[in-house]
């Protein structure tokens, strides 16, 4: 007897021992735990940015012994821990003690724990996850047809980067759902049109801004070319961009960590200061304060008229900036229709005025703000380029979320609505005659020269070799400014039809550095741009009708004859029959 009681108070003891060094209890089980910090830590209820600061972090974390033990009100062990039918629930998501609980237990709603560092007070880098609700997770957005502000209303609630990046696949983006639809089956509007996007809310955009700069693969610091005496080579270009040299052309392709390449403005160290495409120094004093988000656009020789944006966040429109450039020609017909305020600005767009213009042509002058932004925005981080034509209908940072931080991307560009073939674009460009076709020719058989293949699928994951180009959404990083500046000196060098030369500098730039542009469908550019038609096209179709023909006179003078004929038919007689004119008629009216 004494020896089973002494087998019964181990028993008893090692339960106790089991008790107090276990991770957690429950009551079900008789068991009890406490903290002995309870009182002073504070409450977390689940709210982001509450308790981030009181945080325990892993280091700190007190041993297992001093913070969890048996009750000091408790100096018993109930009776359910030795039952020995106590058998765990092994269906996942119910209660560990009770299978018959079809409720979600203990559900994780702990927003600001050691772990996930989810304070909605830091701002958030570019491995963001953002944590879907249930219902509304995501919109399906025409912005053009919807306005910003009633898009707004999604909560979605934006975690901290994450300390552990395995925890990543715990959390989805809010549009991970979402396909593409099918276009519409409508048989009068077979050409391109636009899908729907799903975007986030702007103020979720703006949180999922990467607080560092974009990485630039190889290439760390880019320089640019100044000359002095230019020389005029055999190899085209412009004194404007600096004369290349076939093999400067070929070296700059070799991408080293710190490189000096052509890339316009080489008359001068400040761009734009008798430099050739020139502005005065209060417009360079304005691009200079220009750190986050810039929005460019450009009109020369009147091409266009001013669009001004929608639905733009007045959030978005203390915090980025929107220029247009234009030549001479156009600030007067700008002036004609519209006032300049003091600050030089219509709408949202600050107008420069563009002097000493560095080409004849209106489309190649345009290339330079497109392609160079980066010389004029030396502080910025992130530039989307808008053609003249377009008019832009959805929020910049919202543009920037999808096709650049989402897709973990620097350089995004559409895709041609129907041709990913630059042999087909050169073709279709010399039937529309939108160049001088002896040059486009000259080019594509230069490019052919070099390597550069008709598309086919044997280039996939590549989908396209040509671009939409008249949207271009891109990080100001290092290699970004390389291709933009080396697509330029193709621009200069060949035809100012850039989709032309797109393909190459691509390939040769990805045969060397883990880098690739983003290229979307165009129905997607088509969602958050409206196309309009160049001022000349749109005066053609004003111009009045020119008047129809005068309707043919009509008179009552008929022909004796008719009105013989008419007479007799009222009469009810017979038409004389006539005569046969295959025979001849005799010199007495006989038949021969």
């Amino acid at each position: 007897m004494a020896r089973q009681s002494t087998v019964l108070l181990l028993l008893l003891f090692f339960i106790a021992f089991f008790a107090a060094s276990s991770v957690t209890a429950d009551l079900h089980w008789g068991l009890t735990s406490f903290d002995i910090h309870e009182a002073a830590s504070p409450v977390c209820n689940g709210l982001s940015g509450e308790c981030a600061a009181d945080d325990l972090d892993e280091a700190n974390i007190l041993p297992e012994v001093t913070r969890r033990g048996l009750s000091s009100r408790t100096r018993f062990i109930s009776y359910d821990a030795l039952k020995r039918d106590r058998v765990p629930c092994g269906r996942r998501g119910t209660s560990y003690y009770n299978c018959n609980n079809r409720r979600r237990i203990n559900p994780y709603r702990r927003g600001c724990s050691a772990i996930t560092r989810c304070a909605s007070h830091i701002s958030p880098r570019a491995d963001h996850v953002v944590s879907p609700q249930p219902q509304d997770s995501c919109r399906f957005v025409d912005s053009s047809r919807i306005p910003s502000q009633n898009i707004n209303s999604v909560g979605v609630t934006v975690k901290q980067p994450l300390k552990y990046p395995f925890l990543k696949s715990f959390y989805h983006h809010p549009c991970e759902g979402f396909v593409l639809p099918p276009p519409p089956a409508d048989k009068k509007r077979t050409g391109p049109r636009p899908c729907p996007v799903c975007y986030l809310p702007v103020e979720q955009a703006m949180a999922s801004m990467p607080t560092s700069p974009s990485l630039s693969p190889v290439l760390k610091r880019l320089n640019y070319a100044t000359e002095d005496n230019l020389v005029q080579n055999k190899s085209g270009g412009s004194a404007f961009g600096g004369y290349p040299s076939l093999q400067q052309r070929n070296e700059y392709f070799d991408i080293k960590e710190a490189m000096t390449v052509h890339c316009g403005f080489v008359k001068g160290e400040i761009p734009g200061h008798n430099t050739g495409f020139d502005f005065d120094n209060v417009d360079r004093h304005e691009m200079e304060q220009c750190h986050g988000v810039v929005v460019a656009s450009a009109i020369f020789g009147n091409y266009d008229t001013i669009k001004q944006p929608k639905n733009i966040s007045e959030a978005t429109k203390r915090r980025a900036c929107f220029f247009m450039f234009v030549d001479e020609e156009t600030e007067a017909s700008i002036k004609n229709t519209t006032t300049l305020d003091n600050r030089r600005k219509v709408g949202l767009w600050r107008v420069v005025v563009i002097q000493n213009l560095p080409y004849a042509d209106p489309r190649r002058t345009g290339k330079v703000p497109k392609l160079l932004n980066h010389r004029f925005f030396p502080n910025a981080q992130y530039s989307i380029w808008i053609d003249g034509k377009l008019e832009l209908v959805e929020d910049p940072y919202r543009l920037l979320e999808r096709f650049l931080w989402r897709v973990n991307k620097t350089f995004a560009i559409s895709k041609h609505y129907s041709r990913p073939d630059v042999f087909l674009e050169g073709e279709a460009n010399i039937k529309a005659k939108k160049y001088d076709n002896t040059s486009i020719y000259n080019q594509l058989e230069f490019y052919k020269s070099e390597g550069l293949t008709p598309y086919s699928q044997a280039k996939l994951p590549i989908e396209s070799d040509v671009p939409e180009g008249c949207v271009i959404i891109r990080a100001l990083t290092p290699i970004t400014n390389l291709f933009t500046c080396l697509w330029f000196n193709e621009v200069d060098r060949f035809t100012p039809r850039d989709q032309l030369s797109f393909a190459t500098v691509r390939n040769k730039i990805m045969a060397r550095v883990d880098w690739s542009p983003h290229m979307f469908q165009d129905c997607e550019r088509r969602n958050f741009v409206n196309q309009a038609y160049h001022t000349d096209v749109m005066k053609e179709m004003a111009l009045p009708l020119p008047p129809p023909p005068p309707p043919p006179v009509v008179t009552s003078k008929l022909p004796r004859k008719t009105l013989r004929q008419k007479s007799l038919l009222s009469e009810g007689k017979k038409l004389p029959a006539r005569p046969d004119r295959h025979r001849k008629a005799g010199p007495r009216g006989g038949k021969i």
